[in-house]
């Protein structure tokens, strides 16, 4: 009986928390979000916009997810795109469903996300 998705997490190298901060709030436009006590000793940093969050996790033997994705709806698209090209990141385009604006991006490190216009 699942209703939705709560969140998301992603995993981070640890100490770069202002790092993921300049990319989730600078970049993306999303809003930071405080951690419970008990948890903001591990480190990372948790992150919303509209009904999306997503948590950055600290990995001591950090990989990035190259497959494994979040995909975040847009609801505007060309500003966000715009907004990725001025800060210099790579946006790669995928045209493989039809009738759906789609790509992706990396956070700033390499995780995959995929942006959907909507």
């Amino acid at each position: 009986m699942i209703s939705a998705i709560d969140h998301v997490q992603l995993a981070m190298p640890p100490g770069e928390e202002d790092k993921a901060r300049a990319f989730f709030v600078g970049v993306l436009g999303m809003t930071e979000l405080p951690k419970p006590a008990a948890l903001a000793a591990r480190g990372g940093c948790w992150f919303a916009s509209g009904g999306a969050q997503v948590h950055l996790g600290v990995e001591k033997d950090f990989r990035p997810a190259k497959k494994a994705h979040p995909a975040l709806r847009c609801t505007d698209f060309d500003a966000l795109l715009a907004k990725l090209n001025a800060a210099g990141v790579a946006f790669t385009p995928d045209d493989n469903v039809d009738g759906v604006r789609r790509g992706y991006i990396e956070d700033p490190f390499g995780n995959r996300i995929e942006l959907i216009a909507g």
